[in-house]
């Protein structure tokens, strides 16, 4: 089977230059607003340490803290699931579901359940699934995937988002004023939770200690369906833990700072009991995370708190959209995940990265990102899934760099082929794909070898 690289894919998404540059520009805004807000704090730094030795020490006694954190849910009446794939938590979710009767799911943006392509699983069953994240509403009208793991309609204008709510809601054609949009999305959804049946949320951290789990929202829609709906159904990752309930402070300064620039998320509700007369389920999930739990070059990759900062400031991400990536998480955290589910059909992820390392360094547990990705694509390298053309490419570099002599000649021959060669061979953009977008440097006129052997040298 063939699959779509990322170049390919972004290179869809750059005919529109517009919406591209406007893409970069608006996610460059947002780590902008990262900054400001880290910047306030001046103990951040050690924030992020703190955070990663939580998240490495809870990773390397999961198989304890998961016991915990299940037998502590129990006592508070929670009834616990686990899934070893994303079939058996689907599986899980629609049991049930039929066990209440219900037909009616209101949901809150969760990248387990994208990750798990529950929607189109319940709808062929004869369930009705609302996302009632307005982004996540947005796309799912559009019949979309999210572009982004905190902004999933990051990709459309307000003008897309007119022309799917006079489709969808039956809007004034035309219609832009962002302020009337969400209130014609707030009447729509409002009906929606007002029938919801069953609430189904994501987990933002889960806490051995207590057995409660985490949901932090900026609209409030995970409370309101869950307070309405009889039933509520929890679906977390296993990497979701953290020991103590003392600890949760310590990623709730980090999250949204991290994410958008707040100080922390306008809701951050604790979920431990169902009330009286009601349900709550939690689905715990594997779905090849152990595998990477088992890779000690990969690891660190499940301390994510998908706060998404590596994508705001990805320089490959801003200008290829995250569709691009054809994975549930994009940008560089998901081109460390998604190999480790299927590396032939991702093999490309790793390459879409410059490694300049701001990824790495933006990232609020430390991940290093940058390393993680250069490793990646020495695995793909290795399994033969590099393209004929990187191959057979890779391996003349590789014997050019390693003879002196080749480097040096090949050094001096490009430097005069650049001045003599006319602009529109040397610019050619079938045989130079450098050129599309950029200039090439003024050729100098002799090697820093060169000019090194004319300098005066010390005496010995």
């Amino acid at each position: 089977m063939s699959y779509l690289t990322h170049a390919s894919r972004a290179e869809a998404f750059n005919l529109d230059h517009e919406r591209t540059s406007w893409h970069d520009e608006t996610l460059w805004f947002v780590r902008q607003k990262r900054d400001k807000a880290v910047y306030a704090v001046p103990e951040f730094q050690e924030l992020r340490n703190l955070a990663s030795a939580i998240k490495d020490h809870t990773l390397s006694r999961l198989d304890e803290y998961l016991a915990q954190f299940e037998a502590a849910a129990q006592t508070n009446g929670v009834r616990v699931h686990w899934a070893a794939d994303a079939a058996e938590h689907n599986a899980i979710v629609l049991d049930i579901i039929r066990a209440r009767g219900a037909t009616r799911v209101v949901k809150s943006k969760s990248m387990l359940t994208e990750e798990c392509h529950l929607n189109p699983y319940l709808i062929k069953e004869g369930i009705e699934v609302i996302d009632t994240d307005l982004g996540e509403r947005i796309i799912q009208m559009r019949d979309e995937p999210p572009s982004h793991i905190v902004l999933p309609a990051i990709h459309l204008k307000k003008e897309d988002v007119g022309a799917t709510f006079f489709k969808h809601l039956g809007t004034a054609e035309g219609l832009t004023d962002p302020q009337q949009l969400t209130e014609a999305a707030r009447q729509h959804l409002r009906a929606k939770f007002l029938a919801g049946e069953v609430a189904l949320t994501g987990v933002n951290f889960a806490i051995a200690e207590t057995g409660s789990v985490v949901v932090c929202t900026n609209e409030g829609n995970a409370d309101l369906g869950v307070s309405l709906a009889p039933v509520h159904v929890a679906s977390m990752g296993i990497e979701k833990l953290i020991p103590r309930l003392s600890d949760l402070g310590v990623f709730t300064r980090l999250l949204a700072r991290s994410a958008t620039g707040q100080p922390v998320t306008t809701y951050t509700s604790h979920y431990t009991k169902p009330m009286p007369g009601r349900e709550m389920h939690i689905i715990i999930v594997d779905n090849e995370r152990t595998q990477q739990l088992g890779r000690p070059d990969f690891r660190a990759s499940l301390k994510c708190i998908r706060c998404g900062a590596c994508m705001n400031t990805c320089p490959v991400y801003r200008r290829s959209g995250g569709h691009s990536y054809d994975f549930t998480v994009p940008g560089p955290i998901g081109s460390i995940l998604s190999p480790n589910i299927d590396l032939k059909k991702h093999s490309t992820l790793p390459f879409a990265s410059t490694l300049c390392g701001s990824c790495t360094d933006v990232c609020p547990v430390k991940i290093d990102i940058h390393v993680q990705l250069y490793k990646w694509r020495q695995i793909v390298s290795e399994a033969n899934h590099l393209p004929t053309a990187k191959k057979i490419g890779l391996k003349f570099m590789g014997r050019l760099l390693a003879s002196p002599t080749a480097f040096k000649l090949s050094g001096s021959f490009g430097r005069r082929a650049l001045r003599l060669l006319p602009y529109g061979l040397t610019h050619n953009q079938t045989v130079n794909a450098w050129a599309i977008a950029r200039e090439l440097p003024e050729p100098p006129q002799q090697s820093f070898r060169e000019w090194f052997a004319q300098q005066p040298q010390p005496a010995t």
